[in-house]
């Protein structure tokens, strides 16, 4: 029993030894770190890279266009719907200003005005509720139009940097700490505004 346990040890310890050698002597390469790094200067020495979204979306063009067309829209769904809001609320005040100099002939008559305020009331309700699913699909749709152009033009940009990873940092959300060497966002935005030719205006 004692010869089995020293065979084992001996077993192991030359498995130490080989595990040993080949960590030390097949190791790949790692990657090569510069003068300028040792000396506390930032460099890129892996391909990859990070965009800030915020920056970017403030900057591009065709964002700050895209964003010009919701808010455009918003305002005129908003100055619509205070427009009718307005004027619903002058007929609800004539109407109980009638109601208080007994102005209606019959009763039925203050019925019939009542039932029709109501009616508009509830009809402005569901023009706001349909005016404002609209503006969420087109505010959706507009996102998605700039989150594919963005995705293609940086496909095309891509090409001659040679990145294996791009980062999206928006707020410092995603990546807490790094060098502004990694940043490409000015870059990018330079180029997506070459690219960019704007619609005529309308």
């Amino acid at each position: 029993m004692r010869n089995i346990n020293y065979i084992t040890n001996a077993v192991l310890a030359v498995a130490v030894v080989v595990l040993f050698v080949l960590h030390f002597t097949d190791r790949k390469p790692s990657l090569p770190v510069s003068e300028n790094t040792a000396s506390g200067e930032a460099t890129a020495d892996m391909p990859v890279a990070y965009i800030n979204m915020d920056s970017l979306l403030q900057n591009f063009d065709y964002a700050k266009d895209l964003n010009e067309i919701i808010l455009r829209r918003e305002e005129n769904v908003r100055a619509s719907l205070n427009q009718q809001t307005a004027s619903l609320e002058s007929e609800v005040m004539d109407f109980r200003r009638k109601i208080d100099n007994n102005a209606f002939l019959t009763r039925e008559r203050a019925e019939q005005e009542q039932q029709r305020l109501l009616k508009k009331e509830q009809e402005l309700k569901v023009y706001e509720n349909r005016q404002t699913q609209e503006l969420l699909a087109e505010h959706q749709r507009l996102t998605e139009q700039l989150r594919d152009t963005l995705i293609s033009q940086l496909r095309v940009f891509n090409q001659a940097k040679g990145f294996r990873i791009i980062f999206s940092n928006t707020a410092r959300d995603n990546i807490i700490l790094a060098d502004d060497v990694y940043d490409i966002t000015d870059e990018l935005v330079k180029y997506l505004n070459e690219k960019y030719t704007p619609a005529p205006r309308q």
